[in-house]
């Protein structure tokens, strides 16, 4: 119940109470008439008159209450200010069009052969060569790497050729790359594959600077660099930072055969024995 609504129910109770008093002091006026004792009936009809005093100023009181009540009541209770609802938006219902053709499905060709890419999975360090680390330093993992570019030869990182195909044969690959934020010490990993399969790996406590320049490479004899698509996947620590692919393409190396020895016949001229002798040499 509000300030308002109690003063409302006050002022209706006090009216209601002051015609109930008020009646029963006309009634104690009139009984007061049949009294024949005069100190009794003086007694019932000055309690009559106080009756009807007190309902009187019980009316007064509701009239007051109902008047004035309410902005007194404010000064010493201010009203809190309430939350005034604002009204949405009603959005208006648009005219929804009917499609009055329908289309016929048309056969959809399925290809009988689907290219998936040779590198789908997430790079991950094999739990063998995990088991290689040997760098006890929490590397940063704000370390960022530039994306790889491949060449044959990275004696000048400023000035090289890079490529993203490879004509057999080859003997020597390297991924050059540019880094910011490594912490020395910290384990670093590269790993080679060649169509999916880890083909060679390099995991070593990091030897660099902070930031700069660096390179991850392979060497090993043509008859190693096969034809087919290559990736390079680059971590520090268990973290992968950044893939590069390349592609070698040409017919695979011949591996040189090793010739095996064979037996050589010789012959031998073997002069006649003189008569009577044996091959002993005895008569």
């Amino acid at each position: 119940m509000d300030i308002r609504a109690g003063i409302i129910a006050a002022a209706f109770m006090a009216i209601v109470g002051a015609l109930w008093i008020f009646v029963a002091g006309a009634r104690a006026l009139q009984s007061a008439r049949r009294l024949t004792y005069y100190r009794i009936k003086r007694q019932r009809v000055r309690s009559g008159w106080i009756t009807l005093l007190s309902a009187i100023l019980l009316m007064a009181l509701g009239a007051w209450l109902s008047i004035f009540g309410e902005p007194v009541a404010y000064r010493y209770f201010p009203p809190s200010p309430t939350v005034t609802l604002t009204p949405t938006i009603t959005l208006t219902p648009t005219i929804t069009l009917t499609p009055t053709i329908t289309l016929v499905p048309t056969i959809t060709l399925t290809p009988a052969v689907t290219d998936t890419p040779p590198f789908t999975s997430t790079p991950f360090i094999p739990p063998a060569i995990e088991a290689l680390f040997e760098s006890v330093v929490t590397p940063d993992s704000g370390a960022a790497f530039s994306p790889l570019q491949f060449t044959l030869n990275c004696a000048n990182f400023l000035n090289f050729e890079a490529a993203a195909v490879f004509q057999t044969p080859i003997r020597y690959m390297c991924a050059v790359f540019s880094y910011a934020n490594m912490t020395p010490g910290a384990q670093w990993t590269a790993l080679w594959y060649r169509d999916g399969k880890l083909v060679h790996y390099e995991t070593i406590p990091w030897d660099g600077e902070t930031g700069g320049y660096g390179f991850a490479d392979w060497e090993a004899p043509p008859s190693e660099w096969l034809p087919g698509d290559y990736e390079v996947q680059i971590f520090v620590g268990l973290e992968h930072k950044v893939v590069g692919r390349f592609a070698v393409q040409g017919d695979a190396p011949t591996p040189i055969s090793t010739l095996s020895p064979t037996p050589t016949l010789t012959h031998t001229t073997v002069a006649p024995l003189p008569a009577g002798t044996t091959a002993a040499g005895t008569p």
